[in-house]
């Protein structure tokens, strides 16, 4: 892909290098802004039509009630799933179709944060 990409955006992506039976879908890039205009890779998540888990505080439904729906340039309710992160070539995004507010990202960080099992300081809680 020869634009930048940023933090937000909602792409569309070629996962079949890193996972064939994902095939070609939407996913939102995570990573932050210098590093996707440093390195040839970007960190997504991988987002789904399937929206049954969305529920799930690893989740973010995003539908046609939802304030961003018209800016992310997704077709169908899907669900922003927090728990398939991947490191992807910036050259398997085949376009950037929308973008998320900076108040969405928040909600995808809680989210990110869940997944990663870190605090909101940012510190990883000691496990017992």
């Amino acid at each position: 892909m020869s634009t930048s990409l940023n933090r937000g955006d909602l792409v569309v992506v070629d996962f079949r290098p890193v996972n064939p039976r994902a095939g070609v879908r939407p996913a939102l890039v995570v990573q932050n802004d210098r590093d996707n205009r440093r390195l040839t890779n970007t960190v997504v998540a991988q987002i789904s039509s399937n929206v049954r888990r969305a529920g799930e505080d690893t989740q973010l439904l995003i539908d046609q009630r939802h304030s961003d729906w018209t800016a992310s340039g997704l077709r169908h309710p899907s669900a922003v799933i927090c728990s398939n992160i991947y490191t992807i070539s910036q050259d398997d995004v085949a376009r950037v179709i929308g973008s998320l507010s900076d108040t969405t990202m928040q909600q995808v960080n809680e989210r990110l944060r869940i997944v990663l099992g870190l605090s909101s300081d940012g510190n990883i809680p000691c496990q017992t």
